[in-house]
């Protein structure tokens, strides 16, 4: 896909006077959760279910999905539920990170603000396999960065419906990146629908909980962010 080049349509100034959609994340006991990819732990009975997602750039509604988080007062818990026959693509692809790229996956980002300077990426497919990045606006990405595996867990289960994802993210990181700043997580939400994988080639459809302000696809920019409050 063509990357476009990012012209904002809006300062910093107007972005921040605009009211993110605001997803409120539930407390949970210290050490009382556990995540097996099934998202079957009764503990996500307690957790909002967020299922307001949209395709920015194509006409119609996606496939169902829905998002779930929780946290503890060490990690942060979510849970992305998949139902989609066809969310079945997944590249085979020696190179992990490529192979996730290829993939049908679920994805968060996360900043500390709206410069994104610098802002982190979880890009998640049904096998549990993992695309970590860092970068700045706009697109400019630190190769050499991944997420410290002792700050991540992530989990997946695949059937012919659709597809689980569970993750947990270490607060402690979270705090040192300044992300989780008074309770609070600007986050992105996002799937890539993967349509189709001829020759290890992939083609998607991108679906979003808040629709970005592009006319291409694009959520590396400013307005494709909401906020997780943690109560």
């Amino acid at each position: 896909m063509e990357i476009p080049i990012y012209v904002p349509r809006q300062t910093v100034q107007d972005m921040e006077r605009q009211t993110d959609p605001v997803y409120e994340v539930h407390s949970i006991e210290s050490g009382s959760m556990s995540i097996n990819g099934l998202g079957d732990h009764p503990l996500w009975n307690e957790a909002n279910r967020l299922s307001d997602f949209v395709y920015p750039w194509n006409e119609g509604d996606p496939p169902p999905m829905s998002f779930k988080a929780l946290h503890d007062p060490d990690w942060i818990y979510g849970l992305y539920r998949v139902r989609d026959a066809d969310a079945l693509n997944l590249s085979m692809e020696e190179n992990l990170k490529a192979a996730v790229l290829k993939s049908d996956r679920v994805e968060i980002f996360l900043r500390s603000d709206e410069h994104m300077n610098p802002y982190f990426g979880l890009e998640m497919d049904p096998l549990g396999r993992t695309y970590d990045f860092e970068a700045s606006l706009y697109r400019k990405f630190n190769a050499g960065w991944s997420w410290p595996k002792d700050q991540l867990m992530v989990k997946g289960d695949l059937s012919e419906a659709g597809y689980t994802l569970e993750f947990a993210l270490g607060k402690p990181l979270l705090n040192k990146l300044n992300l989780l700043k008074k309770n609070k997580l600007q986050a992105g939400l996002f799937r890539g629908k993967c349509i189709s994988l001829k020759d290890e080639i992939a083609e998607f459809k991108w679906i979003s909980w808040v629709k970005p302000d592009s006319a291409s696809p694009d959520f590396h920019i400013p307005s494709s962010f909401g906020e997780l409050m943690l109560l």
